[in-house]
């Protein structure tokens, strides 16, 4: 469809009014890179794209040469985010939802912000015992799952915080065929990417969240 410029517009005016970005159809995020957002100021991690907040310690989580999740640290609590690759037919947070109980079988369920979640303790890698939610969100093939440990987990105050960073994540999914559960690639800022599919980690869900030991 063309657009008549109108009389009064210059022909650049009118190329910077067609080139306007669309408005967001949604309140709030997480959002799908392919989607209207708004444009606000964020730390490209590649697969994931975090508000940059300066409250908020960002770092890249590691498993062995691999970034597998970034942690964010605010206010004596973690918050741990890792995009997965989803079907295109159906979602993925019940399935995996069903695997990290299958392994923290005291976690139960309840409703939260963003649909049901888990929460109760989990037990460290040190020993320690530490209140958690794990959150699940379903979008466009992508899961987003967030792990929230710490003070977090029972203050609200504190966690609405985190819902609020959440909610401005942006996941980029990409058009590359990925496999059900692939961790979408992840990279430090201005990082080069050259990884191959094939030596990406594989995924569980549950010993990648409080119990990372190794963060760069």
């Amino acid at each position: 469809m063309f657009r008549r410029r109108r009389r009064h517009e210059q022909p650049e005016q009118a190329v910077a009014h067609e080139q306007e970005p669309a408005a967001p159809t949604r309140e709030s995020g997480p959002w799908d890179a392919d989607e209207p957002h708004p444009d606000t100021d964020r730390i490209d991690y590649g697969g994931l794209r975090l508000p940059d907040i300066p409250d908020f310690d960002l770092r890249p989580a590691t498993v062995g040469d691999h970034h597998v999740s970034v942690v964010v640290r605010y206010d004596d609590s973690m918050l741990s985010l890792q995009a997965l690759a989803a079907p295109r037919s159906s979602g993925l947070w019940d399935d995996v939802k069903t695997k990290i109980r299958t392994q923290a079988k005291d976690l139960e369920e309840r409703e939260g912000p963003f649909g049901t979640e888990l929460s109760g303790e989990v037990k460290a890698a040190d020993g320690t015992v530490m209140p958690v939610r794990y959150l699940g969100i379903d979008g466009p093939r992508w899961l987003l799952l967030a792990l929230i440990s710490g003070k977090a987990a029972r203050d609200e105050a504190v966690f609405e915080a985190f819902a609020g960073f959440i909610k401005d994540v942006v996941v980029v999914r990409g058009d590359e065929p990925m496999a059900r559960e692939e961790p979408i690639p992840l990279r430090r800022p201005n990082e080069q990417t050259g990884e191959k599919a094939e030596e990406r980690p594989g995924y569980d869900p549950f010993r990648r969240g409080p119990e990372i030991s190794e963060i760069r």
